[in-house]
């Protein structure tokens, strides 16, 4: 572990939290190698840990000793339901044991992440939530038909939605899976390009094949593509449609018009669900163009069956510089248009 933090004008000390786990088996896997993980929650959060046996001390400034305590607990609690524990899972729980909506001692919001009825489990990987907008996001996705993600980049709006869709593909709940983006360029022009449809707007669709690459083998990701049991197409291929016994999902969607979002959310068939992502801090339409996502958020806002999860920076799962980046673009736009809301 690293060496006691030395901060000029650190609050003072607190007395020293103990914590005693009761399965010394998953202790390595809580610390982590050379116990990097705790070194990682000492450099975060300016605090000394001291591992004897099956006890932990954490001293130091008393909320960020609280924090710590909070963050261990979760993690802890991730362990014992089998889940993998990592930098990111260091990372995130920390950032939700910092957050207001986590209460009590032993972080009841992030133990409750772990929950049976939201982890995901595909061919390749066993998912669940890394904070409580994704896990209230994953709830939604599995209780309502029409679900939209509102937030900014990294917050896994799109690869939980893929995560989900696979899910109930495996388990017979569903036959296919749609993928769909609107074509547009982010502030660039790529000009023409070459070759046949699919060629032509897999750039467009790339972090949709990525997503499901995570999920599925590369052979079963093929043989689904070929066979339409996964289709992944262009919004505006959309139209004239309904999709029954389908997961279908819109990424991007803040780069659609009211007009293709209205078209879009029409083609929800029997025995189907939507999810619509999207960003509306980064629209890249022309400028004076409504977005539909925005225009449909505020439509459809309380209608029943239809849920909206809002992430924040706080759900950013990227580099932690990435939260650092969102964070100072949204001070300028809240400093530049009054503290208005961007989504």
């Amino acid at each position: 572990m690293s060496p006691p933090n030395k901060r000029g004008s650190a609050a003072p000390a607190a007395p020293a939290v103990l914590l005693q786990f009761d399965d010394n088996s998953l202790l390595p896997l809580l610390y982590g190698e050379h116990d990097q993980h705790l070194a990682r929650l000492e450099q975060q959060l300016g605090v000394q840990l001291a591992a004897r046996g099956n006890r932990l001390e954490i001293s130091g400034p008393a909320e960020a000793a609280r924090t710590a305590e909070r963050a261990l607990n979760a993690l802890y609690a991730r362990l014992r339901k089998k889940l993998e524990v990592g930098g990111a899972e260091v990372d995130a729980a920390v950032r939700m044991a910092q957050s207001p909506a986590d209460s009590g001692p032993d972080g009841p919001g992030l133990v409750d992440m772990h929950a049976e009825d939201i982890a995901i489990r595909t061919r390749k990987r066993h998912i669940s939530p890394r904070s409580l907008n994704q896990a209230a996001y994953l709830r939604a996705l599995r209780s309502h038909e029409l679900v939209f993600a509102l937030g900014p980049a990294g917050t896994g709006k799109t690869y939980l939605a893929v995560a989900m869709a696979v899910s109930l593909m495996m388990e017979g709940k569903i036959d296919r899976i749609v993928l769909s983006r609107p074509a547009v360029e982010a502030g660039e022009r790529l000009g023409f390009l070459p070759g046949d449809l699919r060629e032509k707007v897999d750039p467009y669709l790339r972090p949709l094949y990525d997503a499901l690459y995570d999920m599925l083998p590369a052979e079963q990701v093929m043989n689904r593509l070929e066979n339409g049991e996964i289709e992944v197409a262009p919004l505006a291929f959309m139209r004239g449609r309904t999709l029954s016994n389908s997961f279908v999902i819109l990424d991007e969607a803040q780069n659609s018009t009211p007009v293709q979002m209205k078209m879009f959310l029409t083609r929800l068939g029997e025995n189907s669900r939507m999810a619509v992502t999207g960003d509306l801090s980064q629209v890249d339409l022309p400028a004076g163009q409504t977005s539909g996502l925005r225009d449909a958020v505020d439509l459809l806002a309380d209608m029943d069956n239809v849920a909206m999860v809002r992430f924040t920076k706080v759900d950013v799962m990227r580099h932690s510089l990435v939260t650092r980046i969102v964070s100072a673009y949204e001070a300028r736009e809240n400093g530049g248009k009054g503290g208005q809301s961007l989504g």
